[in-house]
């Protein structure tokens, strides 16, 4: 049989279109999948399990500037107050 260079690309073409997709659609998904389970951190990452204290919630959201000094310092001195009534 023979094959001239313009019918050997109309049989290999539709295989490279279907690798690339699937190339792209496994990069997508891989860093997708990574970047969902390093957005909680290592501490996370390592213990699927860990839930986060009250405390731990309160020291993030101060950092990361939701909430102001003073409401900080209040809320860890109720979160203090309640630890101590509770135990």
């Amino acid at each position: 049989m023979y094959w001239n260079g313009g019918s050997a690309w109309m049989v290999f073409m539709p295989l490279l279109w279907i690798v690339l997709i699937g190339l792209i659609v496994w990069a997508i998904v891989s860093l997708s999948h990574n970047s969902a389970r390093c957005g909680h951190g290592d501490r996370h990452g390592s213990h699927p399990m860990h839930r986060e204290s009250p405390e731990d919630i309160l020291d993030r959201r101060f950092a990361s500037g939701e909430i102001d000094g003073d409401a900080y310092a209040e809320a860890r001195r109720q979160l203090a107050a309640h630890r101590q009534s509770a135990g």
